[in-house]
């Protein structure tokens, strides 16, 4: 993976997170122990050139909100993504 070690910190984590299932943007930041880095970890995400295979459709905003998606297609494309993994939006 070619990102700053952050970007990479945020990138390996979205490989944990389960199909089917979604976080928010601060759990993330809480889960690699940098509690107040929710905008850093959605500028991350953002900035992930490896979606969908490295899945940044799984992380959400903290009010339910989808947020952003930086993969071909758009936030149209995240929708499509969570659907199919049964996720309801």
């Amino acid at each position: 993976m070619k990102g700053t070690p952050f970007q990479v910190k945020v990138w390996k984590y979205l490989k944990t997170i389960p199909k089917g299932k979604v976080i928010t943007y601060k759990q993330l930041a809480k889960a690699i122990r940098m509690p107040k880095a929710a905008r850093a970890v959605a500028n991350a995400c953002a900035k992930n050139p490896y979606a969908p295979k490295i899945p940044c459709h799984r992380v959400i905003r903290s009010d339910g909100g989808l947020g952003g998606y930086s993969g071909r297609g758009g936030i149209r494309e995240k929708i499509r993504l969570l659907r199919s993994e049964k996720i309801k939006i």
